[in-house]
């Protein structure tokens, strides 16, 4: 019984905290780009060579897009001209970094990491953007042109700060209700293993003696469809459990980074060649980044 309490009381303070974390995040970013044209920022992004690669990045980190939002952007991109190079390592970064994943990594697991993932997973975007560029793959994309409403590059702004704050919030609600379900099961899932894993075959499987402990995590997380903020409450669990932070890293890039309804979505824009590049760059840069943090902790 005492378990089950601890267990329930765990699921709810990081419920609480995450919905908090959340509205209030996704609210203050929705105002800000209220604030700034997305015709400037798609003029930023066709710079040329890695500035434009390290513009895709930034882009893709200081924008709460899930996949419905980021694949029908991509389009938008690619038909104005931004570079092939720049377009990818929007993709990339787009599923791992964004200021509500920030907030969330410092809360629940300090600032070091949420700094060195932020690193991490910005500077293997550049890498394989600029990688992808070089190897010529720019053919690899279809011709197809934006067949489902996607966010449009100069939609109506509401006038007034009020006004502005309002639709902030309600967007922000409505992101919320859409990701709601997934951090239930995500929080109920580190609950779980919180309450009831056994710490000595986890710390077995994901613990830091475990030399192959990375890899292992990663694969395990490719097939899976976890949301950054749902996996993040997992990490946390596994970490209280004895699994080193690498692995945790390792999971959160692989599971987030590779959403199968994403990948769906991006095969109507890229051909199989590219499809394939992607989840074998997302698989590469979990076991990175889960070894370097392993390494420097």
């Amino acid at each position: 019984m005492n378990t089950l309490i601890e267990t329930i009381k765990y699921f709810l303070t990081i419920m609480a905290e995450l919905a908090v974390l959340f509205i209030g995040i996704s609210t203050i970013v929705a105002l800000a780009f209220m604030y700034i044209s997305q015709d400037k920022i798609k003029k930023w992004m066709s710079g040329k060579g890695l500035w434009g690669n390290i513009l895709g990045v930034l882009f893709g980190a200081v924008t709460p897009f899930c996949a419905c939002s980021t694949v029908p952007m991509t389009l938008v991109f690619l038909q104005a001209g931004v570079p092939f190079g720049t377009v990818m390592s929007f993709v990339i970064s787009s599923p791992l970094m964004d200021p509500l994943v920030f907030t969330l990594l410092i809360a629940f697991m300090g600032w070091k990491v949420a700094v060195g993932f932020l690193i991490l997973t910005s500077a293997f975007a550049v890498i394989f953007g600029v990688i992808l560029e070089k190897m010529g793959w720019s053919d690899q994309v279809k011709h197809v042109r934006l067949k489902r409403d996607g966010p449009e590059l100069n939609q109506e702004v509401p006038k007034g700060f009020k006004n502005r704050l309002k639709a902030s919030f309600l967007k922000a609600w409505g992101d919320f209700k859409s990701v709601f379900v997934y951090m239930i099961v995500g929080v109920g899932i580190g609950a779980a293993i919180y309450g009831y894993l056994p710490e000595d075959l986890l710390a077995k499987v994901a613990g830091a003696k475990n030399p192959f402990s990375v890899i292992i995590v990663a694969l395990i997380g490719l097939p899976l469809y976890i949301r950054v903020e749902s996996a993040i409450p997992i990490g946390l669990a596994m970490m209280n459990k004895g699994a080193s932070i690498g692995a945790v890293i390792a999971l959160i890039i692989s599971g987030a980074g590779v959403a199968i309804p994403e990948l769906t979505m991006l095969a109507s824009i890229f051909k199989k060649k590219i499809i394939i590049a992607f989840v074998v760059i997302v698989f590469i840069s979990a076991v990175l980044s889960g070894l370097i943090f392993n390494m420097l902790t």
